[in-house]
């Protein structure tokens, strides 16, 4: 049994432990039902940790409730060893860097002073997604450019429609934000600020091609992957990065 005071403080760990229980569950039983109880009410309040928790674990409020699932799922203890550990591993990757990009820690600092509750919240999500839902996350890519966009309109005291697609939306900003690349002489920099225009056109396009945002028709629809992903979520978060230092610069 696990001593309470025992719990590991870094999230990592606690995952880790977590891990540990349920294949002790799986396996012949585990005395810290307690444990997993306290560590997943806490995971699960956390937006970047509840989307890449095993579903079970999403599903499953105690020891009790998951032994139905994971006996079902496989007889031996191998096998039920497998199912956990791959199941935890999308999760562990993310919190030990394997699959993170090298302007995410750029991107999460100015979101996160831009707006921790917001903005903030769905670039954790676009992360979390970025390796395991790809079409999710290009849903969540576009999402953050529309709510960063709208946001600075917001604070500029512009108005904007419901119906305004991303390109629409982000030509606003840009011209309220004097990046609009006919507001601009150098030839450099109109091709820069050009260069972002189109890419954020990119991002809708890929997002109504590609992500879960509509139904697609036909026998083989094509299918986003995670470099699919890769691409949308990192330009969004760059895009979306030089947006809001750019609104924090002038106001």
């Amino acid at each position: 049994m696990i001593d309470p005071n025992d719990i590991p403080s870094s999230t990592i760990e606690r995952v880790a432990m977590m891990e540990g229980i349920l294949i002790a569950s799986a396996t012949g039983g585990s005395p810290d039902n307690h444990i997993y109880e306290q560590l997943r009410r806490e995971f699960m309040t956390d937006p970047q940790i509840r989307d890449m928790l095993p579903p079970f674990v999403r599903s499953y409020r105690n020891l009790n409730a998951f032994w139905p699932f994971i006996k079902h799922e496989a007889s031996s203890y191998a096998e039920r060893r497998q199912i956990i550990s791959g199941a935890f591993t999308p999760l562990m990757d993310q919190l030990e860097g394997v699959n993170s990009a090298p302007g995410d820690k750029v991107a999460s600092e100015a979101l996160q002073t831009f707006d921790l509750d917001g903005v903030h919240a769905v670039w954790d999500k676009a992360i979390a997604r970025r390796n395991t839902d790809p079409e999710g996350a290009i849903t969540v890519a576009r999402t953050l450019l529309e709510t960063v966009i709208k946001r600075i309109l917001d604070e500029q005291g512009e108005t904007y429609s419901d119906k305004d697609d991303l390109p629409k939306l982000y030509s606003k900003a840009a011209k309220v934000l004097n990046l609009a690349p006919n507001q601009h002489s150098e030839d450099a920099i109109k091709a820069i600020l050009g260069g972002a225009m189109n890419l954020v056109n990119g991002i809708g396009t890929l997002r109504n091609r590609l992500s879960d945002s509509h139904g697609r028709g036909g026998r083989a629809p094509v299918r986003p992957s995670p470099r699919h992903a890769s691409l949308a979520v990192n330009t969004a978060g760059a895009i979306a990065t030089f947006l809001v230092e750019t609104h924090q610069e002038r106001s």
